[in-house]
């Protein structure tokens, strides 16, 4: 019994590992893809912004399209920040949330387990009892 009640716990203990795994990659794809979504975004301002500067006249021109593209740089990299920071906020949050529920999932089983392995006992207990009667 105790040998099986080891092996269902290293079992869910695996299935644990395997699902946060699962979860992990799950996550990491979609901040790739949210930051892919961003960076493509961020390149159709740039570009739109640079085409109505070249517009403008020729004096202007070097000087106003140097501060675009330095105030452009500090947007995309204080966008990009930001995205960063909040997509690691929700992984972590998805997986404090996960991990919580995997836990009391865990428990949930180990308390059923603990029931049945002491459910068992008891009926080896009285069996043991009734042979010994018997002899």
């Amino acid at each position: 019994h105790e040998r099986e009640h080891d092996r269902e716990i290293s079992e869910l203990v695996t299935k644990h590992e395997e699902e946060m795994e699962k979860l992990r990659a799950e996550l990491n794809k979609e901040q790739q893809h949210l930051l892919d979504e961003v960076q493509q975004q961020m390149a159709a301002t740039h570009r739109a912004e640079i085409e109505q500067i070249q517009l403008q006249s020729q004096t202007l021109h070097n000087l106003e399209l140097e501060a675009l593209r330095l105030s452009l740089n500090n947007m995309h990299t204080s966008q990009l920040e930001l995205t960063q920071s909040n997509l690691r906020k929700e992984k972590e949050t998805a997986l404090v949330e996960l991990r919580e529920m995997l836990n009391d999932k865990r428990a949930q089983e180990i308390a059923i387990l603990q029931s049945r392995h002491q459910l068992d006992w008891e009926k080896f207990k009285e069996q043991c009892l009734k042979e010994k009667e018997d002899l």
